[in-house]
C-alpha cells in the first residue's frame, strides 16, 4: 500500500490531478503512468486508500516518489507496459503523457488490457486559443515554459475530437469525459462536438473496453 504523508506535510494538488482522482473509486489498484513527482499516487494512498504504484521515466522523478515512500519504479510507458499482467489493476492512469508517446494508438490498447479502466489526460490542440496563436503568429504552440517546436516533448498533438475517435477505432468507451481550463474551470462533456472542442484545454477522459 501507498504510505500515508502526514497532513500537514502534504501539498496543494493540481485541480487536474483532483478531476482524475475523482473518476477512482477507494481501495483500488491503481497504476499511474509517467508519474512525474508523485502527487498524484501520494494523494491517492492518503484520501482514498488505493494500492498505488508508478511508472516513470525520468530518475529525478523516481527519486522523488522513493523519498516519499511511494512504490515507483523507472521505466519507459511505450515499452514497459508490455511486461504487466493483463487486468493487474482497476484503473491505469497516463496524464500529460500520452502526446509525448511514439505509438498512442498502441499504448491505449496496453493501458485497458492491464487494467479494467484506464484514465487519460491531455493537452487539447484544438482550444481555440491554441487555433487563434496559430492563425496570427504563424507559429506551432510549443506547451510548456521555455520549450520551442523543436524541443518539445510532444510529438503526436490530437484534439479532443482526434482522440474521442481514436477510441471509437480502438472500441473504447468513453464512461466520462471533463474538459478543464487553466482558471480551473471544469465541464462535463456529454457531446465531444466543435464546442467541447473549442473550450477546453485540457482533456480527462475515463475509458474502458466495450
Amino acid at each position: 500500500m501507498t504510505r500515508s504523508t502526514p497532513v500537514e506535510q502534504r501539498q496543494p494538488i493540481r485541480k487536474d490531478l483532483l478531476l482524475i482522482s475523482d473518476m477512482i473509486e477507494s481501495g483500488t489498484r491503481v497504476l499511474d503512468i509517467g508519474c512525474g513527482d508523485g502527487a498524484l499516487l501520494d494523494y491517492l494512498g492518503n484520501v482514498k486508500n488505493v494500492d498505488g504504484r508508478g511508472i516513470e521515466l525520468s530518475q529525478t522523478g523516481v527519486n522523488a516518489c522513493v523519498r516519499q515512500g511511494l512504490s515507483v519504479v523507472q521505466g519507459d510507458a511505450d515499452t514497459d507496459l508490455v511486461d504487466y499482467p493483463s487486468l493487474a489493476f482497476d484503473y491505469a492512469v497516463l496524464s500529460e503523457t500520452l502526446q509525448a508517446t511514439r505509438a498512442p494508438n498502441e499504448l491505449l490498447r496496453q493501458l485497458v488490457r492491464i487494467a479494467r479502466h484506464a484514465i487519460v489526460s491531455f493537452t487539447n490542440f484544438g482550444h481555440w486559443q491554441i487555433r487563434l496563436s496559430l492563425l496570427l503568429n504563424g507559429h506551432m504552440p510549443a506547451i510548456g515554459q521555455g520549450e520551442n517546436w523543436y524541443d518539445t516533448p510532444n510529438i503526436h498533438l490530437c484534439t479532443m475530437r482526434d482522440f474521442a475517435e481514436l477510441c471509437g477505432e480502438l472500441d473504447l468507451r468513453v464512461e466520462r469525459a471533463v474538459s478543464l481550463n487553466d482558471d480551473g474551470v471544469s465541464r462535463e462533456i456529454r457531446h465531444i462536438g466543435l464546442a467541447a472542442n473549442l473550450r477546453g484545454e485540457q482533456g480527462i477522459f475515463l475509458l474502458a473496453h466495450n
